[in-house]
């Protein structure tokens, strides 16, 4: 099969930073699917994995964690997917990656494709949607039950592919006052699109511009981007109670400002369910099946910004430096293998 991978930890100026290759078909077991993968999203992580996984020309690492396809065979334990199925997933970092013709994935982590979208906008969704989805819902609990906190929630980053959805499951699963923060007019026009309500400069004071809103104060955070900055502003805004939740790598932060509030801290880490195979591995199937809903009704949309060509190295190079440059709106796709 099509493989793309590392064969050592290059820089990604370097021509062979990432190598074609072909290479024998994976092997699925008892609750795998082997997926014929149509389409790829490139995420941060692929570059962290490429920056830090040893590999060799006996050994290449094949990244990518964010695929749609349709399955080519199944496990002796797979219950709930078929041969034929289009699905779309995020994986595990643990395993092989997706940058293949053929991939194997444990089905609890798969959700059925979106049957309104195409493949490489569907591939677009899985990572950014489980990320958000969890921190959320299923770590903050913003879910409007009866231990929720009540009250507006701040999205930092509200153009970038998490931010993205975390603005759009508040505004399709919850009555809650989005605000994004965004620097370009753009940039705060598309989160508006998403529906946020409020738009607010994360490079200026944060509480200034909240009141300018007539918003006194926020019930929870979701930060993709918690620098020093942000987390002082974080501090002055956030309610008695309430909930900050990150998914970045920080600096060492002083969470001695949380304490005369009482303020909850989160860290998500989408990969852990499969990383550290949880009891509640399912979740991730459950989520994705949501979301391939809330797109199918219309209350969703795809967060696909740039599509880079078909599957190969030359092309995922461009699509890696692309999200090194940071500050892309939407999620970075390709498909079928060129």
């Amino acid at each position: 099969m099509k493989a793309i991978a590392h064969t050592a930890i290059r820089n990604i100026d370097d021509p062979r930073y990432l190598e074609d290759l072909t290479l024998e078909p994976p092997t699925p077991g008892a609750h795998d699917l082997r997926v014929r993968v149509e389409a790829v999203a490139v995420n941060p992580i692929d570059l962290k994995v490429h920056g830090r996984r040893p590999a060799s020309a006996e050994s290449p690492v094949i990244l990518g964690f964010d695929a749609a396809g349709v399955v080519e065979s199944v496990g002796a334990a797979v219950a709930r997917f078929g041969v034929g199925d289009p699905v779309f997933y995020a994986g595990s970092v643990a395993r092989s990656g997706c940058n293949a013709e053929l991939h194997c994935v444990d089905e609890r982590l798969v959700g059925p494709k979106p049957t309104t979208l195409d493949f490489a906008d569907s591939a677009a969704l899985a990572l950014t949607g489980l990320t958000a989805w969890e921190l959320l819902f299923d770590l903050m609990a913003l879910d409007d039950d009866a231990h929720s906190p009540a009250g507006p929630v701040l999205v930092l980053g509200g153009a970038g592919g998490v931010a993205s959805m975390a603005v759009q499951l508040l505004a399709a699963f919850t009555d809650r006052t989005v605000i994004a923060t965004a620097s370009q007019p753009d940039s705060a026009e598309h989160a508006r699109t998403l529906g946020a309500h409020h738009v607010i400069d994360y490079r200026q004071d944060y509480r200034d511009q909240l009141a300018a809103a007539g918003i006194d104060d926020v019930a929870a955070i979701f930060s993709t981007h918690t620098t020093a900055f942000a987390w002082e502003n974080f501090a002055r805004v956030i309610r008695p109670f309430g909930r900050i939740g990150f998914i970045d790598d920080p600096a060492p932060l002083d969470v001695s400002l949380l304490k005369a509030r009482s303020v909850a801290l989160y860290g998500e880490g989408m990969f852990n369910r499969s990383v550290f195979a949880t009891d509640d591995m399912i979740r991730q199937h459950e989520i994705l099946t949501r979301i391939a809903r809330g797109i199918d009704g219309g209350r969703l949309k795809a967060t696909t910004g740039q599509h880079f060509g078909t599957i190969n190295a030359a092309n995922l190079r461009a699509a890696h430096r692309h999200v090194a440059a940071g500050h892309a709106r939407g999620k970075a796709v390709l498909s079928g293998f060129g």
